[in-house]
């Protein structure tokens, strides 16, 4: 099932509306990736983790997914034997306490949602790591519990400050008559207090700064200096140690490396499919029954991008016939019903529900291909029979028992006794390879050919002659007229070209019986 397939059935819209339910970068990856697949096993554990998930959101279950903002970059680098800082390991300590709120909260679901809950099973909160980083990291620094050794530092350090600042107001009031004003600032990380340059010589220190003018110096007494000296020192000997608990911690979280990761992939999947619940409870979606057979019945069928207000569409191919021919008139409905039998055949196959009734089928198609809309490429200079033709190549290519083909204005875009004998031989064909078939059409001769042929039957899109509106209601046995001169008068064309028209329809009706008697004969 190729990209240029699925746009056509407009399956692209739908996994922009998934990715916008992820919450985090691993899940819009996975949604990303994600395509429909044709194995049983598959589609039915997908279907299964969607249904659990849409019924724990029903339940009015507040889900505790994490967005996972940038622990990705922190996990790609275990391994390289970096010490993390504060705020880093805080972050890790953060995601690490979501996934056990989470690995709680799907125990605590098991009952409703068996086959998810049990994906939280591999999960490992990594107790003893979250409890060493509750201990020595809080708002983003480490605590005073985190080592004995830092804590005596940093008394150490609290008192050579009290020291400094005490000496700092002693050395205000001794040379308050050299200095500028009473201020203490810092320069270069030291203390200084603001000397006139004329009394410099009062103030025994280092010069640090001086003010614009040069009339001002900043000067760092010398009593002053040697207390700083020594605070300067307890601040070395607490980086140091901070760096020594710091690397403690990342060798701790390396260690956990694997189970930190395996976490990371879970929690992906988590809200990879409560993304898929969440954008299958927008339209009230039902887990679809799947079949060993290619089968699609549907019940009260919508498209899922048209809303609730769209006529809803009952249908079945597979059961008592394999082709099914839609007529009617244009703006119908008809090629609507086509992208809806494919975008929902192809959402199942993706794990989704999609918006139908209970009693709706499906089989799992190995191909899901539609021709539908002209086609025509200005790029590569292909009319609309063209364009139709590379499709039905594509299509007869892939055709098999378990494909499902939808095909939009049979013998449309060239001469129409040609491709009226050209759609019928192809129809032929397909029904002789037992593929699936929805297709439209305007032309008697299909309709026909639908009517007499075994395992095919016409289809009606609802039209009321009466006030010429389409009712886009499927009616499936009968085959539907086109309207188009009725359709004519109600736009307004001039009275005598419709009659002139209907009398020439009328002619080559005739000349066609007669044509078709004397063959007879």
């Amino acid at each position: 099932m190729n990209e240029m397939n699925l746009k056509r059935l407009e399956y692209d819209k739908i996994r922009e509306q998934l990715l916008a339910c992820t919450v985090s970068s691993g899940g819009r990856r996975l949604a990303e990736r994600h395509r429909p697949s044709s194995l049983e096993t598959e589609v039915r554990t997908w279907l299964s983790e969607t249904d659990e998930a849409a019924r724990l959101l029903a339940a009015g279950a507040s889900i505790p997914l994490s967005a996972m903002e940038g622990i990705e970059p922190f996990l790609g680098q275990l391994g390289q034997g970096k010490i993390y800082n504060e705020q880093e390991l805080g972050f890790l300590n953060s995601w690490l306490t979501a996934v056990a709120q989470m690995k709680r909260y799907m125990e605590s679901k098991r009952p409703l949602a068996p086959q998810i809950s049990s994906y939280a099973d591999a999960m490992d909160e990594c107790l003893d790591l979250c409890e060493q980083l509750d201990r020595c990291i809080r708002h983003g620094a480490l605590t005073d519990q985190a080592s004995s050794a830092l804590a005596d530092i940093r008394r150490h350090k609290a008192a050579a400050e009290l020291k400094v600042e005490r000496k700092l107001s002693q050395t205000l009031g001794r040379y308050k008559h050299a200095l500028q004003e009473l201020l203490i600032s810092k320069r270069n990380g030291h203390y200084v207090i603001p000397v006139r340059r004329d009394s410099r010589k009062q103030v025994p220190g280092t010069i640090w700064d001086e003010s614009a003018s040069g009339q001002t110096l900043f000067i760092e007494p010398v009593d002053v200096a040697e207390l700083h000296a020594e605070w300067q020192s307890w601040k070395s000997e607490e980086e140091r140690e901070r760096m020594i608990v710091l690397a403690e911690l990342s060798e701790l979280a390396e260690g956990r490396a694997a189970k930190l990761r395996w976490n990371l992939e879970t929690m992906a999947v988590f809200d990879f499919i409560f993304a898929r619940a969440k954008l299958s409870r927008t339209w009230d979606g039902i887990a679809a029954r799947l079949s060993s057979r290619s089968i699609v019945k549907l019940v009260n069928a919508r498209h899922p991008l048209l809303g609730p207000s769209c006529q809803p569409l009952n249908l079945s191919i597979g059961q008592h016939w394999r082709q099914l021919i839609i007529t009617g008139p244009n703006t119908g409905g008809k090629t609507i019903a086509l992208k809806t039998i494919g975008l929902l055949a192809l959402m199942v196959q993706s794990g989704l529900l999609i918006p139908a009734g209970e009693g709706t089928v499906f089989g799992l198609f190995e191909h899901v291909l539609a021709d539908v809309g002209d086609g025509q490429s200005i790029e590569k200079s292909l009319s609309t029979f063209s364009a139709h033709m590379a499709n039905l190549k594509e299509m007869m290519d892939a055709a098999g028992s378990r494909s499902l083909l939808l095909l939009d204005e049979l013998a449309a875009g060239t001469d129409p006794g040609e491709g009226i004998a050209l759609s019928i031989a192809v129809l032929e064909e397909l029904l002789q390879r037992g593929s699936m078939v929805a297709a439209t059409t305007h032309f008697n001769e299909i309709k026909r050919y639908a009517a007499d042929t075994p395992g095919c039957t016409n289809a009606r899109m609802a039209f009321d002659p009466e006030t010429l509106r389409p009712l886009y209601r499927l009616e499936i046995g009968e085959a539907g007229d086109s309207y188009a001169f009725a359709i004519a008068r109600r736009f307004g064309l001039p009275e005598q070209v419709v009659e002139r028209a209907e009398e020439r329809a009328a002619a080559g009706r005739a000349g066609r019986q007669g044509a078709g008697s004397d063959m007879d004969a």
